[in-house]
């Protein structure tokens, strides 16, 4: 089975605990919670997506035929000569990776010397060996990963009470606002919650007020 994937592309890691890292980025196409098309939007978990994950048309978008096929394009994104003191970041994401990620490609990344971070909602099982876990839970869905390395909640989302998560198993809580049309009054929400419970971290999309992928 083929690997369909929406682009590949290098830029800074522009959220979570690991803003500001160069990586190169491995976007999956498809979704378990939203087809992509905006007539579906208003009925998906998660309609305030800001991610086009559909199709296979974006920079080394495509349809691999093997994990060594993907990690060779990857490989051709990094600078030259490679990174020498630190193992290069790969994030796999999407859509939702989970519904194609396998054991086999997070193996070969690490024989060509990644590091594997994955973005995901959490519903659907990851395969073994990631370095780096973060989930993004969606309101009304059910987690299955709940551990990792850090739990992105993406506020305010009606039905999904930032205390509910507190007890899974991840190193870091991090609370990042919405980007829809109410941005300044979810920075607002955001901010006075993280004030008020220590356990969470602010986190801004930072890729977005550098303006770059």
């Amino acid at each position: 089975m083929a690997y369909l994937i929406k682009e590949i592309f290098r830029s800074l890691q522009g959220e979570g605990m690991n803003a500001g890292r160069p990586a190169v980025f491995l976007r999956f196409s498809g979704c378990n919670l939203w087809s992509g098309r905006a007539e579906d939007r208003s009925n998906a978990p998660c309609p305030f997506c800001d991610t086009d994950f559909v199709g296979t048309d974006g920079p080394g978008g495509g349809a691999y035929g093997t994990a060594t096929d993907v990690a060779v394009a990857m490989a051709a994104l990094l600078p030259s000569p490679a990174f020498r003191d630190a193992r290069p970041l790969a994030v796999v994401t999407g859509g939702e990776p989970a519904l194609q990620l396998d054991t086999r490609l997070v193996e070969e990344l690490h024989l060509c010397g990644w590091e594997v971070a994955v973005e995901t909602n959490g519903t659907l099982p990851l395969p073994r060996g990631i370095d780096w876990v973060t989930v993004s839970p969606k309101a009304g869905t059910r987690l299955v990963v709940t551990a990792g390395d850090e739990l992105k909640l993406l506020y305010p989302q009606p039905g999904l009470d930032p205390a509910s998560l507190e007890d899974l198993a991840f190193r870091h809580f991090i609370l990042q606002p919405i980007d829809n049309s109410r941005l300044a009054e979810n920075i607002r929400l955001a901010i006075d919650y993280c004030l008020t419970h220590p356990r969470w971290r602010l986190g801004i999309q930072m890729h977005k007020m550098l303006k770059i992928k």
